[in-house]
């Protein structure tokens, strides 16, 4: 079946809009060819794609399966269009990078700041979701690639490399400080009440397990979709939950936050920059994933460049 491939340029409009005369604006179309090019379109996929509605059109089932390949694709051409156009595509381009939010925190913000210093010309736009939520993105084509957070059972058609190891340590608010004289059971935490991400998140499967594994069936009390609303709850004393050590350690020094020992090791964790190797990235985003890849190394030869240029100064 032959479909004239500009029906599907209107019929992103159409859905990205919903509505067939903002559609025709942006087409700088007319009305009537807008909706005549839909009907062609519908006959010979031989379905419906749209519901007429008073403020406009809603995607029907199989409207919305249809908009999110013609979406990915539309975008892709786009970007590829854009980089071939520009005399500086190898500083230009635009990136969609998937993360989690404790990524974003423990080696995004500082390796993208270094990143927009010397690539200014490279928009990125990030998408933020837990774990599982990016992968899916990332195997649906809507991300270029993804920095995430590990352990997680990747799909086979994805592949990564951990740029950073992290530990997590239990805290509370400082109505908690007598919990910090003696190492907690985790049999004890069923006393007090506990912060967590929610289910489908990798964190909120990685303590589950965690927990059996002890013989502990517990689940939260206050569920979060992300961490970085953990810590404001945990402060203000609504319960005490697991958090990165190293975004908590500001607030230790603040006595804000208190630290919880516990009678067994918390699971180590990692911060893996995954891609899917059966689809290519365009040269903006292939440079930030290579860049990304290399940072924490080139800030370690850095820093020791630094101390070994120091030391010699001063001998």
């Amino acid at each position: 079946m032959d479909i004239n491939f500009e029906y599907y340029k209107i019929f992103y409009y159409v859905a990205k809009y919903e509505n067939i005369t903002k559609a025709a604006m942006a087409l700088g179309s007319s009305q009537p060819n807008v909706t005549r090019v839909m009907k062609l379109l519908e006959s010979q996929l031989g379905c419906r794609l749209f519901i007429r509605e008073a403020r406009g059109i809603r995607l029907t089932e199989e409207g919305e399966l249809l908009y999110s390949h013609v979406e990915v694709a539309y975008r892709h051409l786009m970007n590829a269009q854009e980089e071939i156009c520009r005399p500086d595509s190898l500083t230009g381009g635009a990136v969609e990078l998937g993360t989690t939010e404790t990524a974003l925190h423990l080696f995004l913000l500082d390796a993208l700041h270094a990143f927009r210093q010397k690539y200014p010309e490279v928009r990125i736009k990030i998408h933020n979701h837990t774990t599982p939520e990016t992968i899916r993105q990332l195997t649906g084509g809507r991300v270029d690639f993804a920095v995430i957070t590990m352990p997680y059972e990747l799909p086979v058609t994805v592949s990564g490399f951990p740029v950073l190891d992290f530990e997590e340590v239990l805290v509370g608010g400082v109505q908690y400080k007598e919990l910090c004289k003696t190492s907690l059971r985790l049999k004890d935490i069923r006393k007090y009440p506990w912060i967590g991400l929610g289910r489908g998140s990798a964190t909120y499967a990685l303590y589950k397990e965690f927990f059996i594994q002890h013989g502990v069936d517990f689940e939260p009390d206050m569920e979060v979709e992300t961490s970085d609303l953990m810590l404001p709850l945990i402060e203000n004393n609504f319960g005490i939950g697991f958090v990165p050590e190293k975004i908590a350690a500001p607030l230790f020094e603040e006595g804000k936050l208190v630290r919880i020992p516990i009678d067994c090791d918390i699971p180590r964790r990692s911060i893996q920059i995954v891609s899917d190797h059966g689809r290519g990235k365009n040269f903006a985003a292939d440079t930030l994933y290579k860049y990304l890849r290399d940072f924490l190394q080139g800030s370690v030869l850095h820093k020791e460049s630094q101390d070994k240029f120091g030391k010699i100064k001063m001998e």
